[in-house]
């Protein structure tokens, strides 16, 4: 079995796929993105993978084809010539372009570049490129036993990770010391080394260390927090800082094995946070709670950010949350799977209700500028009846001793 899963569940992917382009009037689907090549084929080798509303799929590869014929559930062939690609689509689905018809096909829009784009309308006039990348974000978004496993053995390798991690942090330390750790326990462990993410010019690290002011220093990564980064042309995540005693060090951390991650975030502090960091994170722990409470297929995602504004709102932490000022982010959590910033969002706009097998993470977080971050961060798989927490560090604030 490819660890993506058995040939059945590849195929049970595609029939999902292949409903909602009947519902939608598709006649096929062009999948052209690394990730959801191998979402659907079992290959991340370079090509495209043709799927037809109804009948089989055919991955049509360009390198390596020896490769993605042993790893790939689909029918696998070689690309051929890119520019007569309009010509191959129609040899081996006839039944589509029949009578000079030209039919309209899917396409992930959403990631593919404008000058592949025109490529392809050059390659295949006889086609009509729509944007399929909605339906099919949302098949993704429901996840499997065997993905919610694979996620779930992430969060025990980053739970490891952390352990160690914790245990070696002294003041004096930078950012980068601490995430050196967490990136050699996690690679022990088959942490693949990076995190994907969907958005455009968007890109994730191993997560983030920033402690202090390096925490709420404001970046263009999309989350509530992004770090100092080591240089402008990294500009998130660990610094060269020193981590100083008193001051919240945020750990958020991610670990992908076989291509499914674990998001997570934890607080740390050498000694002792002041009143007012502390109290907000424990306010992010009771909106973390309350937002647990309302966790189970029909409820709406942009209905339980609203609870946590709410909350945020009446303890008073409302600027602070997710963000401060024009740095903050407009949720509070996003699904979670072969990409960071999957669907569904916990944010306004996304009303579909909650069913089985989404996952989700989920991160009050609260910013000071000039003094630092704090919150907690918990992945969890909804299931029938509510939800499991699939994060397996501990949950508290980790008050770590000062060495003389």
């Amino acid at each position: 079995m490819n660890a993506i899963g058995s040939a059945e569940e590849l195929a049970e992917r595609r029939h999902r796929l292949q409903r909602l382009m009947t519902a939608s009037g598709l006649q096929a689907c062009l999948i052209t993105q690394n990730v959801g090549l191998y979402y659907w084929s079992g290959s991340m080798q370079t090509g495209y993978l043709f799927i037809p509303a109804q009948g089989e799929p055919t991955y049509y590869v360009r390198r390596s084809l020896s490769r993605a014929i042993r790893e790939s559930a689909a029918r696998t062939v070689p690309l051929g010539s890119f520019r007569s690609f309009g010509d191959t689509l129609a040899r081996d689905y006839p039944e589509l372009f029949a009578d000079g018809r030209r039919p309209t096909v899917g396409a992930d829009l959403d990631v593919l570049p404008a000058q592949t784009f025109l490529r392809l309308r050059e390659a295949a006039p006889n086609v009509e490129l729509r944007d399929g990348s909605a339906m099919m974000r949302r098949v993704r978004s429901v996840k499997s036993a065997g993905e919610i496993a694979l996620i779930e053995t992430a969060a025990q390798a980053a739970a490891a990770a952390l352990d160690v991690a914790l245990g070696r942090i002294r003041e004096g330390m930078t950012e980068l010391e601490v995430m050196t750790i967490l990136e050699s326990e996690m690679r022990r462990h088959g942490h693949i080394g990076l995190m994907r993410m969907r958005g455009y010019n968007q890109e994730i690290m191993t997560g983030m260390v920033a402690a202090g002011d390096a925490a709420a220093e404001p970046s263009y990564f999309d989350g509530p927090a992004g770090g100092r980064g080591l240089t402008p042309a990294a500009p998130q995540s660990a610094s060269r800082r020193p981590i100083g005693a008193g001051e919240p060090i945020l750990l958020d951390i991610g670990c992908c094995l076989d291509g499914y991650t674990i998001d997570q975030t934890r607080t740390a502090v050498i000694g002792e946070l002041d009143e007012e960091l502390s109290r907000a994170y424990d306010v992010s722990v009771r909106i973390l709670r309350h937002v647990e409470s309302l966790l189970r297929p029909g409820a709406s995602p942009e209905a339980l950010y609203a609870e946590a504004l709410r909350l945020a709102d009446e303890e008073g932490l409302a600027a602070h949350f997710m963000g401060f000022g024009e740095d903050q982010v407009r949720f509070l959590g996003h699904g979670i799977g072969l990409e960071i910033d999957e669907w569904p969002v916990l944010a306004r706009g996304f009303a579909d209700p909650l069913e089985p097998g989404v996952v989700l993470a989920i991160e009050p977080k609260f910013t000071f500028p000039g003094r630092g971050v704090v919150g907690i961060e918990n992945t969890y798989a909804i299931t029938a009846d509510g939800f499991r927490t699939l994060t397996a560090s501990p949950e508290r604030l980790f008050r770590l001793p000062l060495h003389s």
